[in-house]
């Protein structure tokens, strides 16, 4: 985990004052170590009966179809309103900084799918809650919910307290 953890820069003030950005860019740019970050992401999920992976914008993405990949499972995009061109469902929510909504495919799951949610952070759980009620909300189950990094202090996890959290890094 020491090579993960020298992988992700702090950021201070962003994207405003008093937040300290958890940046996995240089993380990224390893391969070695984003491969390694993708085997230990997947690696309790194993043999679980899991359908699909679903990775939030922006970050979850890269994670989340890499995952997919490396499983050999489809991959359902969670992304910003106005990204995706057919007919969506949608959740809003509120970030630790703000207020944000994501979108799915209406098409993209459905009540037989048994989904991994991927991001590279759980702060608050605002997003990772939203993610799961917007897979729900389609009729699929979420199996767990998979981070990079876990912002503890935050209390992220309590927010998910129904569903199987796992996180490579904590802070």
């Amino acid at each position: 985990m020491q090579n993960l953890r020298s992988k992700i820069r702090d950021i201070p003030d962003f994207p405003r004052p008093g937040i300290l950005f958890k940046d996995i860019t240089p993380l990224v740019k390893d391969p070695a170590v984003l491969r390694l970050s993708i085997h230990l992401l997947m690696q309790p999920f194993l043999g679980r009966d899991i359908t699909a992976v679903a990775g939030m914008e922006a970050r979850g993405l890269i994670f989340g179809s890499l995952v997919a990949w490396e499983l050999g499972l489809p991959f359902v995009p969670l992304r910003k309103p106005g990204k995706l061109p057919y007919d969506v469902q949608s959740v809003s929510y509120d970030l630790e900084y703000g207020s944000a909504a994501l979108e799915v495919h209406i098409d993209a799951v459905d009540e037989t799918d048994r989904v991994l949610l991927i991001d590279d952070l759980l702060a608050t759980g605002g997003t990772a809650k939203a993610s799961c009620e917007l897979i729900e909300k389609l009729g699929a189950e979420v199996v767990a919910c998979a981070f990079v990094i876990e912002l503890d202090f935050l209390g992220g996890r309590d927010r998910l307290g129904g569903y199987e959290v796992h996180s490579l890094l904590h802070y």
